[in-house]
């Protein structure tokens, strides 16, 4: 079985910073992508970034310039540096992880939600 835990999210100050993290564990052999959804109070649950295995990225307009993701294959690690946030970044950030190779096959998972709030 796999699991996602999610660690980083926190009351931050518009224009600072904050680093989320997510770490998959389980018998995994590879994941093909790894990326951070959010979703705001009313709001539909949205990609915000997503990183390949070959490290090719992909971001939301609204984050680009801001946000950067990166991720550790030898840890089954991904991370979202949000720097300059603002008040409309506030939602439940969510990791996921796409084509997680294991014995059982391949399944795509989600972490459980980090709560990011920017106050202005």
């Amino acid at each position: 079985q796999v699991q996602l835990v999610e660690s980083g999210g926190c009351l931050v100050q518009a224009g600072g910073s904050l680093r989320l993290s997510c770490a998959a564990s389980g018998s995994i052999f590879s994941i093909y992508a790894m990326g951070w959804y959010r979703q705001a109070p009313g709001k539909q649950r949205e990609l915000v970034a997503g990183i390949a295995r070959d490290n090719s990225t992909y971001y939301a307009d609204s984050v680009k310039g801001r946000f950067t993701i990166s991720r550790d294959n030898a840890k089954n690690m991904v991370f979202l540096q949000m720097n300059s946030p603002k008040p409309e970044d506030t939602a439940v950030y969510y990791c996921n992880t796409n084509g997680v190779v294991t014995v059982g096959g391949v399944k795509d998972y989600w972490g459980q939600g980090t709560q990011v709030t920017v106050s202005s």
